[in-house]
Formats: C-alpha cells, sequence, structure tokens
C-alpha cells in the first residue's frame, strides 16, 4: 500500500474508534513502530486533533470523536497549493478576486503551524512580477481584461460565438468557432474558426468589445473544422537546428506554435519548424526578438530574407 492511500486508510480506521494504540496501527496496516509513529505525527500535522495518553497502556484518542471533513492536506500539498498561487499572482489570470476567497478558506482548513510556515513563504519566495517590498500588493496590470471571465463562461456552454472587434476606429463582428483561449506575452488571445470567412482567426481578449453565443442556421462539425483548418495549414518558412544551450532558452519561452522535435536521445539538440508571417510586422519583431533570446547556439536550415533582415535590424539598434 502506497504511504498517501496508507495514510488515508489510517485517517478513516482512527476516526472510526474510540482510542487506538500504536501496536494496534502495527497490526492493521503490517508496518514498524517508527513507521507507525511517522504517519501517526503527519496525520496530527494535517489537524486530526489527537490526544497521547501517557503510561504503560497509554495510545491515542480523538478528541470529541472528531468527524473527518471531506478533505485534508498534507503539508507538503499545502505548500503546493499556497506556492502554485504565489507563483501566478501576477499573471493576468481569469477569476483572480475569486482567489482571496478560495484562500480564506483553504487556510480555514490548515492547522496554526501551517499557517505560519505559509507566512513565512510569503516573506521568502518571490516570482517574475511580484513587488519585492509588498508581495501581497496587486497592481491594475495584474487583472485580466474584464471580457475574459465573460467569455470563458460562455465557452462553457458554447464555442460558437459573435464576438464584436475594435479594429482601428471600427468595429467588426466576426462569428467564431472558438478552438483555444491561450496566453501569449502577457496577452490573451482567442484562436478560433471564422465560420464567415472559413478560416483560422487570431483575436486578442483586450480587443473585444463584446461577445454573446451565436447559433448557426447550420452548424459545422468540429470535425469539419479541423479538417479546413488542416488543408489551410501553411508549411513552414523557418527551419532552425538547436543546441543545448538553445534547448535551455527554448524551455524558458518559446511561441505557443512551436514545437521542439529532439534529434538524440538526451535532447541535447533538436530541430525546430515554423511558420512565420513574413507580411506581419509585428510577427517579424516578435520572431526577431525571440531569435536573438535564443542565443547564439542555434543554425539556420531555412529562413525567409525578411526575418534576416528584421534580426540584422534588431542588432543595429543595440549598437551606436
Amino acid at each position: 500500500m502506497k504511504k498517501v492511500e496508507r495514510v488515508n486508510t489510517m485517517m478513516r480506521y482512527i476516526n472510526n474508534r474510540s482510542r487506538f494504540t500504536i501496536s494496534e496501527i502495527m497490526r492493521e496496516f503490517d508496518i514498524s513502530r517508527s513507521t507507525a509513529i511517522r504517519d501517526i505525527k503527519e496525520i496530527e500535522s494535517m489537524g486530526m486533533p489527537l490526544v497521547a495518553e501517557v503510561g504503560r497502556d497509554g495510545g491515542y484518542f480523538v478528541m470529541n470523536n472528531s468527524v473527518l471533513p471531506a478533505a485534508r492536506f498534507t503539508d507538503n500539498e499545502i505548500k503546493a497549493l499556497f506556492i502554485a498561487f504565489m507563483a501566478t499572482r501576477n499573471q493576468q489570470l481569469p477569476y483572480l478576486q475569486s482567489r482571496q476567497s478560495l484562500a480564506e478558506k483553504l487556510l480555514g482548513l490548515i492547522s496554526q503551524n501551517q499557517q505560519d510556515d505559509l507566512v513565512l513563504l510569503n516573506q521568502l519566495l518571490l516570482f517574475e512580477g511580484t513587488n519585492p517590498h509588498h508581495p501581497d500588493l496587486l497592481d491594475l496590470s495584474d487583472l485580466p481584461h474584464p471580457m475574459l471571465e465573460q467569455i470563458i463562461h460562455m465557452l462553457l456552454s458554447d464555442r460558437c460565438l459573435t464576438v464584436a472587434v475594435q479594429e482601428g476606429q471600427q468595429i467588426k463582428t466576426v462569428q467564431l468557432y472558438l478552438l483555444h483561449l491561450h496566453r501569449e506575452n502577457s496577452l490573451w488571445l482567442m484562436e478560433g474558426f471564422d465560420l464567415m470567412e472559413e478560416q483560422r482567426r487570431i483575436i486578442p481578449v483586450d480587443h473585444v468589445v463584446e461577445a454573446e453565443p451565436f447559433q448557426p442556421k447550420k452548424r459545422v462539425s468540429a470535425k469539419k473544422i479541423m479538417e479546413a483548418l488542416h488543408e489551410q495549414k501553411q508549411k513552414s518558412n523557418l527551419t532552425l537546428e538547436l543546441g543545448p544551450k538553445a534547448i535551455a532558452q527554448f524551455r524558458k519561452y518559446h511561441p505557443l506554435k512551436a514545437s521542439l522535435a529532439y534529434t538524440n536521445p538526451f535532447q541535447t539538440t533538436a530541430l525546430l519548424k515554423m511558420y512565420v508571417q513574413v507580411d506581419h510586422p509585428e510577427e517579424l519583431t516578435e520572431i526577431a526578438n525571440w531569435l536573438l533570446f535564443l542565443g547564439e547556439d542555434i543554425q539556420f536550415k531555412e529562413v525567409p530574407e525578411e526575418v534576416l533582415y528584421s534580426v540584422k535590424n534588431r542588432l543595429g539598434s543595440f549598437c551606436p
């Protein structure tokens, strides 16, 4: 029996008894005395109110025969949850404001010792985007665009949306079958299939003025949409060979559409193929910045002239 499973079973065993001894636990779970004592201490750390009886026939009993709640967390599980909260505090995630009440409910389930550990962790650990002088401070830029939560709520019912998009001084209406919501370069993007123009479309959530569910007269199946997107898929025009240093940089950050194919079992060399829209200046600039971020441990196997020109321009901007 695995440790986590054994501890959970032991908690139920203990809670159903008014009193128990170490010897009983050893026999019931076929474990050594030291293992039984460690497991009981872990159960105590999870908040179960055990009281030890001193003496030759001493044992343990559960204070007031407490009933176990639906969930109990180990010390490490509590730390994992808390650190995950800390790491995503300044990432423009949806439902950010609801995390306050969620954190308060979690704190109500843990012991005072566990709460003290979390206070210390909050002082010791800092993540990107965190104000080092005020770690708990949320700036306005930490909050996601207000449309994001509305879009997520609608998508749980239907992927077909009518979206009003701000394009310059105009507002354009798009009928979209949404494929993904993803975040890249601190921006939330809607990636979907434009049902009117029958092509892939990416819309920044920041540009969305209004969205509502859309019921097409003739619904196109998801399979048909994926087939249409597959036919429209562009061939790669940028091919790179990456060494170990470039692979390490790739793992820190890469565009969503970029993926590696490792070329040896040790994952120290890799091939990258992707398509760059050379007629989009913003994408060219982003790719040039990213190639410089990868460093010198790359070799170009195929590269558009426009990408090379953009890289040279970026290098030139650093030189007087």
